[in-house]
């Protein structure tokens, strides 16, 4: 059986308006009485509101000093930040990717660690103001140990369209075949070996100098080119047609049926 919803009627005769008056004054004088002595509470109590508004604006203070002094010191620690390669093969994967994480935020990138399971070939994301996105790969492994081309191939399908980066590089402790370093320099996926790790973090020279990073264009100049570089309609070739485009193809020499 459905419940009944209970609501309220109109007053009936005078004695029921009556009635209803009377509770709206109540009601009335009550709220009225309440916010009176609410005020009465405030203005009795206010040099104690005061003090802990003021305490509190202290507090924050006192946080914000504190956490603006920790960076800077972090800074200034940053800036003198050489690892050895001994420290960096006693260094675990993770300890390697922060190794490198820190290193590039010494060059001034700002950069954050990402590596973890389905990282898809990205352990180190750095943003530059000039130089745009750079996503560092980590490979840390024993001493004479080689990255071979697959791990160039993977860096190289993720880096842009994944991660929207303007520079790809494979750091590792070990060194990269011969294949690697070739296929890595044709297709702009950028390697950093033992001997450049060296030169980076116990010597000091900045990434984007080791590796002549270029400045990224912008993207509004670049696509002020791309106009300026596409070719009106009227000025346009007509599309070859199929047995020009076979012969194109095949050469002038050869036959067109095989």
């Amino acid at each position: 059986m459905p419940r009944r919803r209970l609501r309220p009627r109109k007053p009936r005769g005078s004695a029921e308006w009556a009635a209803a008056g009377v509770v709206a004054l109540a009601a009335v004088t009550l709220l009225a009485r309440t916010a009176v002595a609410a005020r009465d509470a405030a203005v009795d109590a206010w040099p104690v509101l005061a003090a802990l508004g003021a305490g509190g604006l202290a507090f924050a203070g006192w946080r914000a000093v504190r956490s603006a002094h920790a960076m800077r010191i972090r800074a200034e620690s940053l800036a003198r930040l050489r690892i050895t390669l001994t420290q960096i093969d006693a260094m675990n994967d993770k300890e390697f990717e922060f190794a490198l994480r820190d290193l590039i935020i010494r060059d001034g990138w700002t950069a954050r660690r990402v590596g973890q399971q389905g990282d898809q070939a990205a352990d180190v994301i750095g943003q530059h103001n000039s130089r745009g996105r750079i996503v560092i790969q980590a490979k840390h492994t024993t001493v004479g140990a080689k990255v071979g081309s697959h791990v160039m191939y993977q860096v190289k399908g993720t880096a842009g369209p994944v991660h929207g980066a303007d520079h790809a590089v494979v750091v590792t402790n070990g060194s990269f075949t011969r294949d690697a370093k070739a296929w890595g320099e044709r297709h702009q996926v950028h390697w950093v070996d033992r001997d450049r790790l060296r030169t980076w973090a116990e010597h000091g020279t900045p990434l984007h100098d080791l590796l002549h990073l270029p400045d990224r264009p912008t993207r509004r100049g670049t696509a002020l080119h791309k106009t300026r570089t596409r070719p009106r309609s009227a000025d346009r070739q007509p599309a070859p047609s199929p047995v020009r485009r076979r012969i194109r193809q095949r050469g002038p020499d050869r036959p067109l049926v095989d």
